[in-house]
């Protein structure tokens, strides 16, 4: 948290936002939620594998409502099973495809447990204990089961027929058709299923399950933008996502975009995959405006208006060729109290939409279709939300004093600094 400080020194808003998030008291769901684990050590392993699995999900799932928390940890925990196996290169193909398309029947299996991923796999010990994910699955709605069992087949088939087809073993993606497909998988099958269980539970209308299309494309919108960011990770690991019909327009050979002398091309290629992700944004937003619970509501935006940032600061940024980027802590923080109202969300989108539009070049050969894709943003928002009101609303940041930011920037400076002495 020192270093998140340090990093938003000469931002008031960012320390404001991180100093608010540090010392505020928890909800009235963290509460009861943290209450009831402590008369239940079986329920408790489980949120234990969900904060060791994920450091970005784990805190808004504890937000939830005591009706969809439960489950949508445990849809995680299956989806991150699942993931694992796939992610896996030491399983054979047979083993590991045989696994993906039994998953969905394995979670009913009392007692099964797996212990064959290789030592270095990051979340091999949740499958080793995954006896314990089953016995909370069963205790679920059968509603909710229902629904989890349906994603892990759709999902554990999807990624079996994608390992043993053309891009075999995940490596690589060939047009923009194969892209989307991928995502649907490891995304948009996510964005599905979340739909329909908060509908199952009622804290959401049967409409926002029925509408696949907007629920797959929230999904897409993460996976992508991710995909955009962890260039240099996955050239290192001979992984390669971004798909060959956007990219071979720019250059002959994947690795080329690292190289000194590709520069112009590989920044038209940055922008190329940017807009791919700018399009599916009225869709992002028209997912968001139907929602009607508060808890559901924060659950879907604070990853949202985190990939909006993140889709910003990647765009026309040539340092996504050299290293993972990704935006400061402070200003994660700040999007996460800003998160809780449409007003809001819609605010994030359009502040980040115009630092895109500022940074769009006019010599770059996608500059008049990103112009176009932004236009289309400004006019759903136009269109959907009053002009007056777009002003963040922090509603969840108590007001700091500029005396008091100031206070707070010098005494993480000083903190720094006796660390680095």
């Amino acid at each position: 948290m020192l270093n998140a400080f340090v990093q938003s020194i000469t931002r008031p808003s960012e320390l404001q936002a991180l100093f608010s998030y540090k010392f505020a008291p928890k909800t009235e769901n963290i509460r009861r939620h943290r209450q009831n684990l402590t008369k239940d050590e079986n329920k408790k392993r489980c949120y234990d594998f969900l904060n060791m699995t994920s450091r970005s999900f784990a805190a808004v799932i504890q937000e939830l409502d005591d009706q969809l928390r439960d489950a949508v940890c445990l849809f995680y925990l299956v989806l991150r099973g699942l993931d694992t196996i796939e992610d896996d290169m030491t399983l054979p193909l047979d083993r590991k495809v045989e696994l993906l398309r039994s998953f969905d029947k394995v979670i009913y299996q009392r007692g099964w447990t797996f212990n064959e991923n290789g030592p270095n796999e990051k979340d091999r010990e949740l499958l080793v204990k995954f006896d314990v994910v089953i016995d909370e699955f069963l205790k679920l709605n059968p509603k909710f089961q229902q629904v989890i069992a349906d994603i892990a087949r759709k999902m554990g088939n999807g990624m079996a027929d994608y390992a043993t087809g053309e891009h075999r073993e995940n490596t690589s993606v060939a047009t923009i058709a194969d892209f989307d497909l991928y995502c649907h998988y490891v995304a948009g099958l996510v964005g599905h299923g979340l739909s329909d269980l908060f509908s199952a539970s009622s804290l959401e209308a049967p409409s926002v399950a029925a509408n696949t299309t907007l629920s797959n494309n929230m999904g897409l919108f993460l996976q992508k933008t991710n995909i955009i960011r962890d260039y240099r990770e996955d050239l290192e690991e001979g992984r390669q996502f971004w798909p060959r019909e956007i990219w071979g327009d720019y250059a002959d050979d994947f690795a080329d975009f690292i190289k000194p002398e590709h520069t112009d091309k590989a920044r038209a290629c940055l922008n190329a995959m940017v807009l791919n992700v700018l399009d599916l944004v009225p869709d992002v937003l028209t997912y968001m405006a139907q929602l009607r619970n508060q808890s559901v509501f924060n659950f879907c935006a604070i990853p949202q208006v985190m990939a909006i940032a993140t889709l910003a600061l990647v765009f026309n940024n040539m340092d996504v060729y050299q290293r993972n980027i990704k935006i400061r802590k402070g200003e994660a923080v700040e999007l996460i109290l800003a998160a809780t109202s449409m007003d809001n969300v819609v605010s994030v989108f359009r502040h980040y939409v115009h630092e895109i539009s500022k940074k769009n070049d006019a010599r770059d050969p996608n500059f008049l279709a990103v112009s176009m894709a932004i236009g289309k943003i400004e006019q759903w928002i136009t269109t959907n939300i009053p002009a007056s009101s777009t002003k963040v609303q922090r509603a969840n940041s108590s007001y700091l004093s500029p005396i008091l930011v100031c206070i707070i920037a010098v005494v993480a400076l000083i903190l720094y600094q006796s660390m680095l002495s």
